[in-house]
């Protein structure tokens, strides 16, 4: 086993080494706008996380933060949503995300790198990007239990941080 760890690593520091490996690295994300596809998958991924609100909980999830983030701390909290049911947690993302975007006036877009495709919120504004379709289940992969709220207020201060200071504040 240590053997075989031994080998990636070194296969990872050969690769690196390679010339044109950190320009790879360092190219420019390709960001779209949402497909068909994301919409609907985003969609059945809402619909799945209100339908257990509803029937779990009597609750319904209804765009006020306070709400919202309540309703997804509850899931966790009862381990209606376990940290091994990735889909669920990511659903819980989307939420959240959708809560962001309204709060920050942020919109969903697609964003592409060397490390792949994923669904983001960008801020025009400060052409920053959060990620939040997965803020909560990596955490929860590693038994980190950051509050949900907590994770919500350290994305909003990353956009809040980020924006142009307006005159005469």
């Amino acid at each position: 086993m240590m053997l075989i760890t031994a080998r990636r690593y070194f296969l990872l520091i050969f690769l690196l080494a390679l010339p044109g490996a950190v320009s790879v690295a360092q190219e420019e994300p390709r960001i779209g706008d949402l497909s068909y596809l994301d919409r609907q998958f985003m969609a059945q991924q809402r619909t799945l996380l209100t339908d257990l609100v509803a029937n779990e909980l009597g609750r319904r999830f209804n765009g006020q933060r306070d709400n919202d983030l309540e309703l997804l701390q509850l899931l966790l909290d009862r381990k209606l949503v376990r940290q091994d049911q990735a889909q669920e947690l990511q659903a819980m993302g989307i939420i959240m995300g959708d809560l962001l975007a309204a709060e920050f006036d942020l919109r969903w877009v697609v964003y592409e790198d060397a490390l792949g495709r994923s669904r983001a919120l960008r801020d025009d504004v400060s052409d920053t990007y959060l990620f939040p379709v997965t803020m909560i289940s990596r955490r929860r992969a590693v038994d980190n239990r950051t509050p949900v709220v907590d994770i919500y207020n350290r994305a909003g201060a990353i956009i809040n941080d980020k924006r142009p200071s307006l005159p005469f504040q």
